[in-house]
């Protein structure tokens, strides 16, 4: 992110009004006194990739100008279990009070920048490179698509707006392969979806595209895939990619490999924030 953004920071500022619902917290505010100090420490409980520090610390930061924060690692930094990551001294009630926004931030995005690094390394020495798809939680996208990268991982296109991509579906509705790249012609980028070599072929007949998606072929498919192509298209395979099979996939010479569980089915990585007594 390098600074937060003026939508990352309504992004956050919108996660505490949803925690306060527009008044207060009641538990902390009928426990701690107003003037209570304190220092809190937030640390990883599990190893894993950090990704999300500017809005852990905007959160503190717009509950009270008062809080002296220091980071102590930076996002794209590998963490280790029971590693700092801030450090948080002033007023208690504004601690406690964005403790869980913070966190939730922390927790998701550096479970995105985890889950792609584990899947970088999977296919490190090969040529291929891990991309990530629009499979996002709505809102959160460029966040999410930031841990990706954050993990070591490569943005695919942002939106519908920054790049061809044809899908079935769009095909089914043109009418055929050549229909629908005859009509996105002198595009930038032009890319294709196919799910045979027989219409890997049509594609490479037509020659319109620059990227042609191999939906859910198998490492056999998929080197025959390569091997037709002779480098004239770029080939990304996509479909059911796991860490158990990524490694194969890429060895078959395809130059991306996409993952929608990157950013929709990443476990948070377990980070926790401790009053420090």
């Amino acid at each position: 992110m390098g600074s937060l953004s003026r939508a990352h920071e309504y992004l956050v500022r919108d996660a505490l009004k949803e925690d306060l619902g527009g008044g207060h917290d009641i538990t902390t505010q009928s426990i701690i006194p107003a003037n209570h100090k304190t220092t809190a420490v937030i640390r990883a409980r599990k190893p894993g990739v950090l990704a999300g520090i500017d809005l852990a610390e905007k959160t503190f930061s717009l509950l009270s100008a008062d809080i002296a924060i220091t980071r102590h690692a930076g996002d794209s930094v590998i963490l280790e279990s029971g590693q700092n990551i801030m450090t948080l001294s002033g007023p208690t009630q504004s601690i406690l009070i964005g403790e869980r926004t913070a966190l939730n931030f922390l927790t998701h995005l550096s479970g995105i920048a985890t889950l792609t690094y584990a899947y970088v390394e999977a296919i490190k020495g090969t040529n291929a490179k891990i991309l990530d798809t629009r499979k996002t939680i709505p809102g959160l996208r460029s966040l999410q698509k930031y841990a990706v990268a954050m993990g070591g991982g490569a943005n695919h296109r942002m939106g519908l707006y920054d790049a061809v991509l044809i899908k079935d579906n769009h095909i089914a509705a043109a009418g055929s392969i050549a229909k629908a790249l005859d009509a996105v012609k002198g595009c930038d980028s032009i890319e294709i979806e196919v799910d045979t070599l027989l219409q890997l072929q049509e594609v490479l007949d037509h020659g319109g595209a620059h990227i042609v998606l191999l939906d859910n072929m198998d490492t056999h498919t998929l080197k025959q895939a390569v091997a037709m192509a002779k480098g004239r298209v770029k080939l990304e395979a996509s479909g059911g990619v796991t860490l158990n099979t990524v490694r194969a996939i890429a060895e078959t010479g395809v130059d991306y490999i996409s993952i929608g569980a990157l950013t929709h089915s990443a476990p948070a990585l377990d980070i926790g924030m401790d009053i420090d007594v």
